[in-house]
Protein backbone atom coordinates (compact mmCIF):
# COMPACT_ATOMS: atom_id res chain seq x y z
CA UNK A 1 0.00 0.00 0.00
CA UNK A 2 1.24 3.49 -0.83
CA UNK A 3 1.68 5.93 2.03
CA UNK A 4 0.20 8.73 -0.09
CA UNK A 5 -1.71 8.68 -3.38
CA UNK A 6 -2.65 11.88 -5.21
CA UNK A 7 -4.97 11.64 -8.22
CA UNK A 8 -5.97 14.50 -10.55
CA UNK A 9 -5.72 17.05 -7.75
CA UNK A 10 -6.93 20.55 -8.64
CA UNK A 11 -7.31 23.64 -6.51
CA UNK A 12 -8.51 27.13 -7.41
CA UNK A 13 -8.40 30.05 -5.00
CA UNK A 14 -11.54 32.17 -5.29
CA UNK A 15 -11.37 35.79 -6.39
CA UNK A 16 -11.00 38.29 -3.53
CA UNK A 17 -11.39 42.05 -3.84
CA UNK A 18 -8.82 43.15 -6.44
CA UNK A 19 -7.33 39.67 -6.86
CA UNK A 20 -8.75 37.39 -9.56
CA UNK A 21 -9.35 33.67 -9.09
CA UNK A 22 -6.10 31.69 -9.27
CA UNK A 23 -5.63 28.08 -10.30
CA UNK A 24 -2.88 26.77 -8.01
CA UNK A 25 -3.00 23.04 -8.87
CA UNK A 26 -3.91 21.61 -12.27
CA UNK A 27 -4.45 17.86 -12.26
CA UNK A 28 -1.52 16.79 -10.07
CA UNK A 29 -1.01 13.02 -9.68
CA UNK A 30 1.70 10.93 -7.99
CA UNK A 31 2.22 8.16 -5.41
CA UNK A 32 4.53 8.03 -2.39
CA UNK A 33 5.72 4.60 -1.35
CA UNK A 34 5.73 3.68 2.33
CA UNK A 35 9.15 4.18 3.90
CA UNK A 36 10.61 6.56 1.32
CA UNK A 37 11.71 10.17 1.49
CA UNK A 38 9.71 12.01 -1.16
CA UNK A 39 10.37 15.60 -2.23
CA UNK A 40 8.04 18.25 -3.61
CA UNK A 41 10.51 20.57 -5.39
CA UNK A 42 9.47 23.79 -7.02
CA UNK A 43 9.78 27.58 -6.95
CA UNK A 44 7.54 29.83 -4.91
CA UNK A 45 4.22 29.94 -6.72
CA UNK A 46 4.77 26.51 -8.26
CA UNK A 47 1.99 24.87 -6.23
CA UNK A 48 3.92 23.02 -3.53
CA UNK A 49 2.57 25.09 -0.62
CA UNK A 50 -1.02 24.52 -1.72
CA UNK A 51 -0.30 20.82 -2.20
CA UNK A 52 1.26 20.63 1.26
CA UNK A 53 -1.76 22.31 2.87
CA UNK A 54 -4.08 19.81 1.19
CA UNK A 55 -1.91 16.87 2.33
CA UNK A 56 -1.97 18.30 5.86
CA UNK A 57 -5.81 18.54 5.64
CA UNK A 58 -5.63 22.31 6.24
CA UNK A 59 -7.65 23.06 3.08
CA UNK A 60 -9.92 20.99 0.88
CA UNK A 61 -9.06 20.63 -2.81
CA UNK A 62 -11.41 21.90 -5.49
CA UNK A 63 -11.37 18.40 -7.00
CA UNK A 64 -9.32 15.23 -7.06
CA UNK A 65 -8.49 12.48 -4.60
CA UNK A 66 -5.98 12.23 -1.72
CA UNK A 67 -5.47 9.01 0.21
CA UNK A 68 -3.13 8.45 3.15
CA UNK A 69 -2.41 4.78 3.78
CA UNK A 70 -5.56 3.96 1.82
CA UNK A 71 -7.88 6.29 3.74
CA UNK A 72 -9.63 9.19 2.03
CA UNK A 73 -7.96 12.27 3.55
CA UNK A 74 -10.52 14.65 2.05
CA UNK A 75 -13.64 12.80 3.21
CA UNK A 76 -12.19 11.80 6.61
CA UNK A 77 -9.43 14.25 7.58
CA UNK A 78 -9.62 13.36 11.30
CA UNK A 79 -8.54 9.77 10.63
CA UNK A 80 -5.75 10.93 8.32
CA UNK A 81 -4.35 13.30 10.98
CA UNK A 82 -3.82 10.43 13.39
CA UNK A 83 -1.38 8.84 10.94
CA UNK A 84 0.89 11.79 10.16
CA UNK A 85 2.98 14.37 11.98
CA UNK A 86 3.80 17.85 10.67
CA UNK A 87 6.86 20.09 10.84
CA UNK A 88 5.83 23.50 9.54
CA UNK A 89 8.12 26.07 7.92
CA UNK A 90 7.38 28.59 10.67
CA UNK A 91 7.81 27.11 14.11
CA UNK A 92 4.65 26.34 16.06
CA UNK A 93 6.19 26.32 19.52
CA UNK A 94 4.85 28.52 22.30
CA UNK A 95 7.98 30.51 23.18
CA UNK A 96 6.66 31.32 26.67
CA UNK A 97 6.31 27.65 27.59
CA UNK A 98 9.14 25.25 28.35
CA UNK A 99 10.11 22.48 25.96
CA UNK A 100 8.37 19.98 28.27
CA UNK A 101 5.18 22.04 28.45
CA UNK A 102 5.07 22.32 24.66
CA UNK A 103 5.40 18.54 24.40
CA UNK A 104 2.68 17.91 26.99
CA UNK A 105 0.20 20.14 25.17
CA UNK A 106 1.02 18.39 21.88
CA UNK A 107 0.39 15.01 23.49
CA UNK A 108 -2.98 16.14 24.81
CA UNK A 109 -4.04 17.06 21.28
CA UNK A 110 -3.54 13.42 20.30
CA UNK A 111 -5.24 11.95 23.37
CA UNK A 112 -2.04 10.97 25.19
CA UNK A 113 -2.15 11.18 28.97
CA UNK A 114 -0.36 10.16 32.16
CA UNK A 115 2.55 7.73 32.22
CA UNK A 116 2.16 6.88 28.52
CA UNK A 117 2.51 10.53 27.54
CA UNK A 118 5.52 11.23 29.77
CA UNK A 119 7.28 8.03 28.71
CA UNK A 120 6.81 9.02 25.09
CA UNK A 121 8.05 12.58 25.77
CA UNK A 122 11.18 11.27 27.50
CA UNK A 123 11.86 8.98 24.56
CA UNK A 124 11.53 11.78 22.01
CA UNK A 125 13.58 14.29 23.97
CA UNK A 126 16.33 11.72 24.48
CA UNK A 127 16.34 10.76 20.81
CA UNK A 128 16.86 14.35 19.70
CA UNK A 129 19.34 15.38 22.37
CA UNK A 130 16.85 17.58 24.21
CA UNK A 131 16.58 15.80 27.55
CA UNK A 132 18.74 18.43 29.29
CA UNK A 133 16.72 21.24 27.70
CA UNK A 134 13.20 20.26 28.70
CA UNK A 135 12.99 22.87 31.47
CA UNK A 136 14.15 25.73 29.21
CA UNK A 137 11.77 28.17 27.57
CA UNK A 138 11.26 27.37 23.89
CA UNK A 139 11.91 31.02 23.03
CA UNK A 140 15.45 30.80 24.43
CA UNK A 141 16.54 27.98 22.08
CA UNK A 142 18.60 28.34 18.92
CA UNK A 143 16.97 27.79 15.53
CA UNK A 144 18.48 24.32 15.23
CA UNK A 145 17.23 23.25 18.66
CA UNK A 146 13.76 24.63 17.92
CA UNK A 147 13.69 22.48 14.79
CA UNK A 148 14.55 19.45 16.91
CA UNK A 149 11.70 20.24 19.29
CA UNK A 150 9.36 20.63 16.30
CA UNK A 151 10.43 17.21 15.04
CA UNK A 152 10.01 15.66 18.50
CA UNK A 153 6.51 17.18 18.69
CA UNK A 154 5.59 15.87 15.26
CA UNK A 155 6.73 12.37 16.20
CA UNK A 156 5.19 12.26 19.67
CA UNK A 157 2.18 10.18 18.59
CA UNK A 158 4.42 7.81 16.60
CA UNK A 159 3.14 8.70 13.09
CA UNK A 160 3.82 6.56 10.04
CA UNK A 161 4.15 9.66 7.86
CA UNK A 162 5.88 13.00 8.48
CA UNK A 163 5.05 16.08 6.40
CA UNK A 164 7.84 18.68 6.38
CA UNK A 165 7.39 22.14 4.90
CA UNK A 166 10.77 23.80 4.14
CA UNK A 167 12.17 22.00 7.21
CA UNK A 168 15.60 23.67 7.15
CA UNK A 169 14.43 27.23 6.43
CA UNK A 170 16.51 29.68 8.45
CA UNK A 171 19.04 27.08 9.59
CA UNK A 172 22.79 27.33 8.98
CA UNK A 173 24.49 24.55 6.92
CA UNK A 174 25.61 22.62 10.01
CA UNK A 175 22.10 22.64 11.48
CA UNK A 176 20.68 21.52 8.13
CA UNK A 177 23.03 18.54 8.00
CA UNK A 178 22.16 17.71 11.60
CA UNK A 179 18.42 17.75 10.93
CA UNK A 180 18.74 15.56 7.84
CA UNK A 181 20.91 13.15 9.80
CA UNK A 182 18.06 12.76 12.30
CA UNK A 183 15.51 12.27 9.52
CA UNK A 184 17.58 9.57 7.84
CA UNK A 185 18.05 7.75 11.15
CA UNK A 186 14.32 7.87 11.74
CA UNK A 187 13.54 6.57 8.27
CA UNK A 188 16.02 3.70 8.59
CA UNK A 189 14.99 2.68 12.10
CA UNK A 190 11.19 2.89 11.78
CA UNK A 191 10.45 2.83 8.03
CA UNK A 192 8.86 6.25 8.45
CA UNK A 193 7.67 7.97 5.29
CA UNK A 194 8.85 11.54 4.73
CA UNK A 195 7.21 14.07 2.40
CA UNK A 196 9.31 17.23 2.09
CA UNK A 197 8.19 20.46 0.40
CA UNK A 198 11.26 22.50 -0.55
CA UNK A 199 12.87 24.89 -3.01
CA UNK A 200 16.41 23.89 -1.94
CA UNK A 201 18.28 21.65 -4.37
CA UNK A 202 20.47 19.97 -1.75
CA UNK A 203 17.38 19.11 0.29
CA UNK A 204 15.66 17.54 -2.73
CA UNK A 205 18.88 15.65 -3.53
CA UNK A 206 18.58 13.93 -0.15
CA UNK A 207 15.20 12.41 -1.12
CA UNK A 208 14.65 8.98 -2.69
CA UNK A 209 12.28 10.41 -5.31
CA UNK A 210 10.94 13.85 -6.15
CA UNK A 211 8.36 15.59 -8.30
CA UNK A 212 9.22 18.87 -10.01
CA UNK A 213 6.32 21.30 -9.71
CA UNK A 214 5.86 24.38 -11.86
CA UNK A 215 2.78 26.56 -12.28
CA UNK A 216 0.56 23.99 -10.63
CA UNK A 217 1.61 20.95 -12.63
CA UNK A 218 4.06 18.07 -12.27
CA UNK A 219 6.64 18.64 -15.01
CA UNK A 220 8.83 15.64 -14.14
CA UNK A 221 9.28 12.96 -11.49
CA UNK A 222 11.81 10.31 -10.53
CA UNK A 223 14.95 9.86 -8.49
CA UNK A 224 17.31 12.85 -8.36
CA UNK A 225 19.92 10.82 -10.26
CA UNK A 226 17.45 9.87 -12.99
CA UNK A 227 16.25 13.45 -13.47
CA UNK A 228 19.82 14.73 -13.73
CA UNK A 229 20.77 11.94 -16.15
CA UNK A 230 18.09 13.15 -18.57
CA UNK A 231 20.38 16.09 -19.36
CA UNK A 232 22.62 13.65 -21.22
CA UNK A 233 25.90 15.51 -20.75
CA UNK A 234 27.51 18.61 -19.30
CA UNK A 235 25.88 22.01 -18.95
CA UNK A 236 27.59 25.02 -20.54
CA UNK A 237 26.54 28.50 -19.44
CA UNK A 238 27.65 31.31 -21.72
CA UNK A 239 27.68 35.03 -21.01
CA UNK A 240 27.42 37.39 -23.97
CA UNK A 241 26.40 40.97 -24.68
CA UNK A 242 24.18 39.63 -27.45
CA UNK A 243 22.94 36.18 -26.32
CA UNK A 244 20.15 35.99 -28.89
CA UNK A 245 22.49 36.53 -31.85
CA UNK A 246 25.18 34.27 -30.38
CA UNK A 247 22.63 31.51 -29.80
CA UNK A 248 21.52 31.72 -33.43
CA UNK A 249 25.12 31.50 -34.68
CA UNK A 250 25.97 28.57 -32.41
CA UNK A 251 22.95 26.58 -33.57
CA UNK A 252 23.75 27.37 -37.19
CA UNK A 253 27.45 26.47 -36.88
CA UNK A 254 27.39 23.46 -34.51
CA UNK A 255 23.81 22.15 -34.83
CA UNK A 256 23.29 22.17 -31.06
CA UNK A 257 20.49 23.87 -29.15
CA UNK A 258 21.58 27.06 -27.38
CA UNK A 259 18.66 28.09 -25.18
CA UNK A 260 18.48 31.57 -23.73
CA UNK A 261 17.66 31.45 -20.03
CA UNK A 262 17.47 34.94 -18.62
CA UNK A 263 20.49 36.84 -19.93
CA UNK A 264 22.60 33.71 -20.39
CA UNK A 265 22.86 30.99 -23.01
CA UNK A 266 22.62 27.38 -21.89
CA UNK A 267 23.85 24.33 -23.85
CA UNK A 268 23.53 20.67 -22.86
CA UNK A 269 26.46 18.83 -24.45
CA UNK A 270 28.27 15.55 -23.94
CA UNK A 271 31.99 16.11 -23.28
CA UNK A 272 31.38 19.80 -22.81
CA UNK A 273 35.00 20.47 -21.87
CA UNK A 274 36.06 19.53 -25.40
CA UNK A 275 33.40 21.80 -26.92
CA UNK A 276 34.47 24.96 -25.09
CA UNK A 277 37.65 25.59 -27.16
CA UNK A 278 35.61 25.22 -30.37
CA UNK A 279 33.09 27.79 -29.14
CA UNK A 280 35.68 30.33 -28.06
CA UNK A 281 37.66 29.94 -31.28
CA UNK A 282 34.56 30.32 -33.44
CA UNK A 283 33.09 33.38 -31.66
CA UNK A 284 35.85 35.11 -29.66
CA UNK A 285 34.28 38.54 -29.91
CA UNK A 286 30.82 37.44 -28.80
CA UNK A 287 31.67 35.33 -25.74
CA UNK A 288 32.41 37.07 -22.45
CA UNK A 289 32.68 33.89 -20.37
CA UNK A 290 31.88 30.18 -20.41
CA UNK A 291 31.30 27.94 -17.40
CA UNK A 292 31.04 24.15 -17.31
CA UNK A 293 29.12 22.10 -14.73
CA UNK A 294 27.66 18.68 -14.19
CA UNK A 295 23.83 18.56 -14.24
CA UNK A 296 21.98 19.60 -11.10
CA UNK A 297 18.31 19.40 -10.19
CA UNK A 298 17.96 23.04 -11.21
CA UNK A 299 19.30 22.03 -14.63
CA UNK A 300 16.65 19.29 -14.72
CA UNK A 301 14.02 21.91 -13.89
CA UNK A 302 15.28 24.22 -16.66
CA UNK A 303 15.41 21.24 -19.04
CA UNK A 304 11.69 20.59 -18.51
CA UNK A 305 10.39 24.15 -18.14
CA UNK A 306 12.76 26.39 -20.09
CA UNK A 307 13.23 28.77 -17.15
CA UNK A 308 15.01 28.97 -13.81
CA UNK A 309 13.47 28.89 -10.36
CA UNK A 310 11.55 32.03 -9.42
CA UNK A 311 13.57 34.97 -8.19
CA UNK A 312 11.82 34.79 -4.81
CA UNK A 313 13.52 31.46 -4.15
CA UNK A 314 16.90 32.93 -5.09
CA UNK A 315 16.35 35.83 -2.72
CA UNK A 316 15.48 33.42 0.09
CA UNK A 317 18.75 31.53 -0.49
CA UNK A 318 20.73 34.75 -0.24
CA UNK A 319 19.25 35.77 3.13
Amino acid sequence: MNAVSISQLCHTYAAKRKFPAREALKGVSFDVEAGEAFGLLGPNGGGKSTLFKILATLIRPTSGRVTIFGGDAVADPASARKRFGIVFQNHSLDDKLTVLENMVHQGHLYGLRGATLHSRIDEMLERYGLAQRKGELAGSLSGGLKRRVELAKGLLHNPELILLDEPTAGLDPAARRDLWGHLKELKAAHNTTLVVATHLMEEADACDRIVLLDQGTVVASGTPATLKSEIGGDVLTIESENPKELGRLIEERFKVKAAQVGEMLRIEKDKGHAFIPQLVEAFPGLIASVSLSKPTLEDAFIHHTGHRFASEAEKENRK
